[in-house]
């Protein structure tokens, strides 16, 4: 829910969440409009491999590191690909309560 607030927030659209393993460690935000594609015409041929959007990967990440878990952020689809829609792909690395908490 926290990813859906903040998606609506910042870029004005809400993904949908689908989890996409039994162990509850992924999961995929699917959004049907993605508003950083508006700026984007075509990419060039050469730049075939370029994945535009990949900032939305990194502020993910980065989010979930300032608040202590360790994530795998991708890209599963992307518009400027071809595909639908566009899919991030989450994957947290070990589970909260893996960590071990000190006081000093």
């Amino acid at each position: 829910i926290l990813f859906q607030v903040a998606f609506k927030m910042y870029l004005g659209v809400t993904p949908s969440v689908s989890c996409r393993s039994a162990a509850g460690n992924e999961f995929s935000l699917v959004l049907d409009k993605n508003p950083l594609v508006d700026f984007v015409e075509e990419l060039p041929a050469e730049r075939a491999s370029l994945c535009y959007c990949n900032l939305l990967c990194g502020v993910i990440r980065g989010a979930l590191e300032m608040v202590h878990l360790a994530a795998e952020v991708t890209f599963l689809q992307d518009r400027l690909k071809g595909d639908a829609v566009t899919e991030i792909g989450i994957t947290f690395l070990r589970k909260p309560e893996d960590r071990k908490h000190r006081r000093n």
